[in-house]
């Protein structure tokens, strides 16, 4: 095939990205949309993209023919950084369009001119009122998870977007929460697409992906930076991203105690809510609990859930099954006893609402008191929506029954206590 080709066309073919970009993260989705959201993590070729759908933008049939669009916003956290990443990198504009087609750029003015007469200017998100007056077509946005204050600078950004039939923008960022990222992600005009970092191993240095996940890997951190994944901490939660990263562990030391707690549903089947159980237990010597596996599920049978909360029970040799009778609670001794008459039960019963549960047990976790044994990404997501969201938390409401079994309930008080 390559043979069959004129020199000028396998020239070219470096450059036809149409060929060589991966389809799930680098090519531009189809159909109506405003925002291309690309959320991945790092080294995943976001740049490329965002540089590639430029140049798709602003390029005709012929160097001299005009494109598609003709003036383009180019915005970075900062000016140095959108210069050296979004034009001069080595995934960015320059670097990935063919010499005939090649913009050149002028320092003075911070822009970018195409032979066919097309235009991109950079603009430093720390400075948002440069954005007031320029008007595009289109417009490219790097790393918004980074900007310090990104509601302004965006909304300017968006009364600029008003040139053309249909003014579109890419966005390419490595996951991190803020204000503008969540209402993106939540916009009908947005198109997301996600990728881990490794999609891209080919392109990366030799032993980088390995180092990196034995670092970061298993950590909300890694979350974002490596697999792609947004972690949203929200105003008014109990719990936020650091509280819980600063007290993740490896391993748990020597345990003195060890229960399993189960928050059960209030009804079976497929809308059912979720069967907490948490597997916890106390150092020895310590008063501090370690939170050891999250064992929930959904749409289970009680009897299905009963089974799991027991191999949890006997994985971990617990000491104690800890469940709330309040609502439907009574009837786990009953479907557990069934299947293994030798548990040992605690029984709680609950007063107070949730949130006045769960307070004293955040605070524990400021106290440094209650820590996580490895990654369980589905109840710290939870955790992170505790008191901002109406949402029944199972998992949670589990994980606050172990540590008031483990380190509240000991304090020389009755084992029942009713909180």
């Amino acid at each position: 095939m390559l043979e069959g080709l004129s020199e000028n066309a396998q020239a070219a073919l470096p450059y036809l990205f149409d060929l060589w970009g991966m389809p799930r993260h680098q090519l531009p989705p189809e159909g109506a949309w405003h925002t291309w959201l690309i959320l991945v993590g790092r080294g995943a070729g976001k740049t490329r993209a965002g540089a590639e759908w430029i140049r798709s933008r602003v390029e005709g049939a012929t160097p001299e023919a005009p494109g598609l669009c003709s003036r383009v916003a180019l915005v970075g956290a900062t000016l140095d950084e959108a210069r050296d990443v979004m034009v001069h990198g080595e995934s960015g504009i320059v670097a990935c369009s063919p010499p005939d087609r090649r913009p050149v750029w002028h320092e003075g003015k911070r822009t970018l001119t195409w032979r066919n007469g097309a235009q991109a200017t950079c603009f430093s998100a720390a400075s948002p009122e440069k954005l007031r007056g320029p008007q595009f077509d289109c417009a490219w946005v790097d790393e918004l998870g980074k900007w310090k204050n990104p509601e302004r600078a965006w909304d300017m950004l968006q009364f600029a977007l008003r040139l053309g039939r249909n003014p579109q923008q890419v966005v390419t960022t490595t996951p991190r929460a803020n204000p503008v990222l969540e209402r993106l992600l939540e916009d009908e005009g947005t198109v997301t697409v996600s990728a881990p970092t490794w999609e891209n191993r080919a392109n990366l240095a030799d032993g980088f992906i390995d180092k990196v996940v034995k670092r970061y890997g298993g950590t909300s951190q890694g979350r974002e930076e490596l697999d792609g994944e947004m972690v949203l901490d929200r105003p008014g939660a109990l719990w936020s991203r650091g509280l819980i990263e600063a007290n993740r562990v490896s391993a748990a030391p020597e345990l003195e105690r060890v229960v399993v707690a189960v928050d059960p549903p209030a009804s079976v089947g497929e809308n059912a809510d979720e069967c907490g159980i948490i597997v916890a237990g106390k150092a020895r010597g310590a008063d501090v609990a370690y939170i050891l596996a999250d064992r929930s599920s959904h749409g289970e049978t009680p009897q299905q859930w009963a089974a799991r909360a027991i191999a949890a029970f006997e994985e971990f040799s617990a000491d104690r099954m800890v469940f709330e009778i309040n609502q439907g609670g009574a009837m786990v001794e009953g479907i557990v006893r069934t299947q293994s008459p030798h548990v040992s039960f605690q029984a709680v019963h609950a007063r107070r609402g949730k949130a006045l549960r769960a307070e004293p047990v955040s605070a524990l976790y400021e106290q440094g008191r209650v820590r996580h044994v490895g990654l369980m990404r589905a109840l710290e997501d939870q955790m992170r929506a505790f008191g901002a969201t109406p949402r029944s938390p199972d998992r949670v409401d589990a994980l606050v029954w172990a540590v008031w079994s483990l380190l509240i309930e000991e304090r020389g008080q009755p084992r029942a206590r009713r909180i």
